[in-house]
């Protein structure tokens, strides 16, 4: 399983789905012919008739892009006086609904919604605090943080810094702030300098510099850390990841993992996630809902490709034997075909 972790070769040449332009590799793709009107009529009759009419729902909402299901919203209230999000609560229920509010929600505000859940009650749920951190651009990160401002009047690292602490806070507040280095161009001098940092402040020292690994990975652009960890495994002769697993534990080993396997491909990252969520016993549905929903317009194509490579089934497969109902067949539409 390492092995595909381990390969990083003609790494800082690939396409990275931190700069990939919308659409191009998603799933779900803006309808021709939209007609915002009609389709909220037609969601209208399928919540308001006898027994809702769940594949109306589906069709429908699977069915356009983001932006489009926004224009729905708004015909919608303006037909009815209420808000489509609180007709699907009030007519579907659990992994479902779940769902489809998530479709109907804009992109920044489902993320954003889905940190609070993180935060929410006893105890913080890390991985999906490390999971939407680590994996979203920084433009992404940008616009979680203004929606949460608005809708709280508080910053997002002022809830976080009350949540977690230490290294882990540390290096998440870094990344929450969504100041990342954006630049494309790679200053090859500097990547050996923090790849020969990183060594020193892991393997090479008794004890771990646990600050130099956040400086680094939370601050550098993608392209220059895609650099750092060729000129890493050349200097070390382990992968960074290795080094990060040998040297670090707990949640903030955790994050810088996700985080260098997100600067190596996104999109494997979010397959292990999603084969995470179906192992075993019970499913998480609502990782699978985050993470088909949030990628449905970005990368879901690859990430399609990278779970086949990595399980040798496809995920549409996973799918089928994990969710059943309305909840897996809407699940099964975002995914879109089978590999």
């Amino acid at each position: 399983m390492s092995s595909l972790w381990d390969d990083l070769d003609d790494l800082v040449n690939k396409p990275s789905s931190f700069s990939v332009t919308k659409g191009e590799r998603g799933t779900i793709k803006p309808k021709a012919n939209f007609d915002a009107k009609e389709d909220a009529v037609a969601l209208r009759k399928a919540i308001e008739g006898l027994g809702t009419k769940e594949k109306v729902l589906i069709d429908i909402l699977t069915r356009r892009s983001s932006e489009q299901r926004q224009l729905i919203c708004e015909a919608y209230e303006e037909a009815t006086g209420r808000t489509l999000v609180e007709d699907l609560k009030g007519d579907t229920g659990g992994d479902f609904e779940d769902l489809l509010v998530a479709l109907v929600t804009p992109p920044a505000a489902y993320d954003c919604h889905e940190v609070m859940r993180a935060m929410k009650g006893a105890g913080t749920t890390d991985s999906i605090l490390i999971e939407i951190f680590a994996s979203r651009s920084a433009e992404q990160i940008r616009a979680l943080n203004d929606v949460y401002l608005k809708e709280t009047e508080k910053k997002v690292t002022l809830d976080l810094k009350s949540e977690v602490s230490g290294d882990f806070a540390e290096a998440l507040l870094i990344l929450a702030e969504g100041d990342r280095d954006e630049s494309t161009e790679v200053d090859r001098d500097r990547a050996k300098e923090d790849a020969k940092a990183l060594y020193e402040a892991g393997e090479k020292k008794w004890g771990t510099d646990e600050s130099k690994f956040i400086d680094i990975l939370c601050h550098r652009s993608i392209p220059q850390l895609r650099q750092t960890l060729v000129d890493y495994k050349e200097i070390s002769g382990k992968t960074l990841q290795e080094s990060i697993e040998g040297e670090l534990s707990g949640a903030l080993e955790e994050l810088l993992v996700a985080v260098v396997k997100c600067v190596k491909s996104v999109p494997t990252y979010l397959a292990e996630r999603l084969y995470e969520s179906m192992k075993g016993a019970g499913t998480c549905e609502s990782t699978l809902n985050r993470i088909m929903v949030s990628r449905s317009e970005i990368d879901l194509l690859d990430i399609r490709a990278e779970f086949k490579k990595l399980y040798e089934y496809s995920l549409h497969s996973a799918i089928e034997s994990d969710l059943s109902g309305d909840h897996g067949d809407a699940i099964k539409v975002i995914c879109g075909g089978d590999d």
